[in-house]
C-alpha cells in the first residue's frame, strides 16, 4: 500500500529529505551540504545541479535508514528558499554570474545585487504592488530578473527557462515546467486571484517584455492539494524511487514550515488567531486569512498560496540565526560559530542571568538589522544599530551581547505583529519552528516579549512535515491540504508568557522604536 511520504527542504546551507507515515510520523532523515559561491559582495549562488544531487543522496540515504520499499512511497514534495535557477533553451545551466561559470547558475535568496532594481519597480506604484506590501524586496524574483537582462545580457539572450528553486526541483523530478501558485505568487508578482494572473504591463515597466519567452513561464499554475505529475524514469532512479510515486507542487521553505505548524487548527477559526513563525538563518512570520487584507511592507496577501481560498501574508527578519552567528563571529572572545560555541555561550547567559535583578546588560541596546529590514519597515537599506559598547573584550562580554541581540531579535517579531495587528490580524498563538527552536533563550524572549502563548510543535521538522502534508494530498493519501494538516499534526508544547517581565520588555521596546527613529533621523540629516 502506497501511503508513506518523502519531503526534501533546499535550504541555504543544505538538502534534507524525510520520510514520513500516513499519520505524520517522521521515520528517517538525512542531510546533505550544498555549495555556495560568493565571487562579490551582496552576490551568492549555488550549482542547482549540485542541489539535485545534494537531495538525491539525502532521500536515498533517509529511506534506506526507514527500511521501506520505494513501492510504499505515494508521493514526493519539494520545498525550497526562493532562489532564482537560470537555464538555457535546451534546459542545461545558464551562468547568473560575474564569473560566466555555467555551474553559477542560480541566485540565492539573500542575494542583494539587485537592491537598485527593487527600488525602481517598489516606486513604480504599480497596483501588483499592492499584493507584496506595497514595495518589492531584493530577495524576490522580478529585481533579480532585471538585474541579470541588464548586467548579463549574453545570459539573458540565451535563456530557455527561469525557475524559482522548488520549481525547478519538481522540473527535474517530472520533466514538466509547469510552475507551482505557491512560488508564483509570493516572489514573481504573478496575481492568482486575477485572470490571466500574470501583469503584462508590470513586465513592461521591468523591461521585462520577453519573460514568458526566456522564462518559459505559462498563464496556469498549479495549486494546493493537486500534482505536478509523476516521477520520470531518470529522476526516479536518481532517488531511489519509483514511476509510480507523484509530485507535489514546489512550495517555499517558510510557507512549508507554516503548513507543518498550522495544519493541525486548519480549516477552522483558530487558523486565522494563530501565527507561524519559522527562525532560521533568516525568520519568517506567516498568517492565514479568509479574505485578504493588504498591508503595506508586508508580503502578499497572496491567495490560494497553501490552504485553498485562504490568503496569506508574510514578515520577517533577514537574519536572525545568521545575525546571532555574526554577532559570534565579529567578537574577540568569539569565532567560528559551531552548535557547540552556541551551547556554551547559551549556557553562561543563563548563569549570568541567574539571580541578576534589572537585567545582565541593561546599557546594551540592539537593532538587528545587519541585513536590511525585511518588515515591517520594508527597507532592504536599513542597517543594524549596537549602542552601549564597552572596551569589554571577555567571554562573559560575548555573552552580554549575544544576549541582547536574542532581545533585539524577539523585539523585531514584536515589531512586525504589532503592524500587522494593525491591518486587522489577530493573533492569540505564535506557532514556533525552525532551528530557533533549539535555542532555548528566543523561545523565551518569543513568548515574554511579544506577550503571546507559544507553541512548540512535537515534530521539530515542521518545514519537512509541512511538505508531506502536501506530498499526501497529491498522493491521495489524505483528501484536501485541511485533513492533511489535522490528520498529520503530532501536537505541541505550550509554554506561557512570564508577565512579571512585561514592564521590562515593555520598557526595550519602547527604546527599540526609538532607535529606529534616530537611525532614520541620522540618515536624513544634511
Amino acid at each position: 500500500m502506497r501511503d508513506h511520504l518523502v519531503a526534501v527542504d533546499i535550504g541555504t546551507g543544505s538538502a534534507r529529505a524525510g520520510v514520513f507515515d500516513r499519520k505524520g510520523n517522521l521515520l528517517a532523515k538525512a542531510k546533505h551540504p550544498i555549495l555556495m559561491f560568493r565571487p562579490k559582495e551582496n552576490h551568492a549562488e549555488h550549482d542547482s545541479e549540485d542541489i539535485w544531487a545534494a537531495a538525491c543522496r539525502a532521500v536515498k540515504e533517509a529511506m534506506a535508514e526507514a527500511g521501506i520499499a520505494a513501492s510504499s512511497v505515494a508521493a514526493i514534495g519539494f520545498d525550497a528558499t526562493c532562489s532564482l535557477v537560470s537555464r538555457d533553451r535546451d534546459g542545461q545551466p545558464l551562468t547568473v554570474s560575474t564569473t560566466g561559470k555555467a555551474n553559477q547558475d542560480t541566485i540565492v535568496w539573500h542575494d542583494h545585487r539587485a537592491i537598485r532594481e527593487a527600488d525602481q519597480l517598489s516606486a513604480t506604484g504599480h497596483k501588483v504592488l499592492e499584493f507584496s506590501g506595497g514595495s518589492l524586496s531584493p530577495e524576490m524574483e522580478m529585481p533579480k530578473l532585471m538585474w541579470l537582462k541588464k548586467h548579463l545580457p549574453e545570459s539573458w539572450a540565451k535563456a530557455g527557462y527561469f525557475f524559482d528553486l522548488a520549481d525547478f526541483l519538481t522540473w527535474k523530478a517530472t520533466g514538466s515546467p509547469a510552475r507551482s501558485r505557491c512560488t508564483v505568487t509570493a516572489k514573481w508578482n504573478y496575481l492568482a486571484h486575477e485572470t490571466p494572473g500574470w501583469s503584462a504591463d508590470f513586465w513592461a515597466l521591468a523591461g521585462l517584455e520577453d519573460l514568458a519567452e526566456k522564462g518559459g513561464l505559462s498563464d496556469e499554475t498549479v495549486g494546493p492539494g493537486k500534482s505536478m505529475g509523476r516521477l520520470s524514469l531518470p529522476a526516479a532512479n536518481e532517488l531511489g524511487l519509483d514511476t509510480e510515486v507523484e509530485v507535489a507542487p514546489g512550495m517555499i521553505d517558510a510557507y512549508a514550515g507554516a503548513f507543518g505548524v498550522l495544519g493541525g487548527v486548519s480549516g477552522g477559526d483558530r487558523l486565522e488567531t494563530s501565527v507561524a513563525l519559522i527562525g532560521g538563518t533568516s525568520s519568517c512570520v506567516v498568517a492565514f486569512t479568509k479574505q485578504p487584507r493588504p498591508g503595506r511592507s508586508l508580503w502578499g496577501p497572496y491567495y490560494d498560496n497553501v490552504f485553498p481560498d485562504h490568503w496569506l501574508v508574510e514578515g520577517g527578519q533577514s537574519a536572525a540565526g545568521a545575525l546571532l552567528d555574526h554577532i559570534v563571529r565579529m567578537h574577540a572572545a568569539g569565532g567560528e560559530p559551531t552548535t557547540d560555541l552556541h551551547a556554551k555561550i547559551i549556557a553562561r547567559v543563563g548563569e549570568l542571568r541567574d539571580g541578576q535583578e534589572g537585567g545582565i546588560a541593561p546599557d546594551l541596546h540592539v537593532l538587528p538589522d545587519f541585513h536590511g529590514n525585511r518588515s515591517p519597515l520594508a527597507d532592504p537599506h536599513a542597517t543594524g544599530v549596537i549602542s552601549g559598547l564597552t572596551l569589554d573584550t571577555s567571554f562573559d562580554g560575548l555573552c552580554r551581547l549575544y544576549w541582547r541581540t536574542c532581545v533585539s531579535i524577539a523585539l523585531g517579531i514584536r515589531h512586525i505583529l504589532d503592524v500587522i495587528a494593525d491591518y486587522g490580524y489577530r493573533f492569540e498563538t505564535l506557532h514556533v519552528t525552525g532551528g530557533h527552536v533549539n535555542n532555548p533563550l528566543l523561545i523565551e524572549l518569543y513568548a515574554d516579549v511579544t506577550g503571546r502563548k507559544v507553541v512548540i510543535p512535537e515534530n521539530r521538522d515542521a518545514v519537512l512535515l509541512g511538505t508531506a502534508m502536501a506530498a499526501a494530498v497529491a498522493g491521495g493519501v489524505h483528501k484536501s491540504p485541511f485533513e492533511a494538516g489535522q490528520a498529520m499534526d503530532g501536537g505541541g508544547v505550550e509554554r506561557l508568557p512570564d508577565v512579571a517581565r512585561a514592564p521590562a520588555y515593555d520598557r526595550d521596546y519602547r527604546r527599540f522604536l526609538a532607535m529606529v527613529r534616530h537611525r532614520d533621523e541620522l540618515r536624513d540629516m544634511q
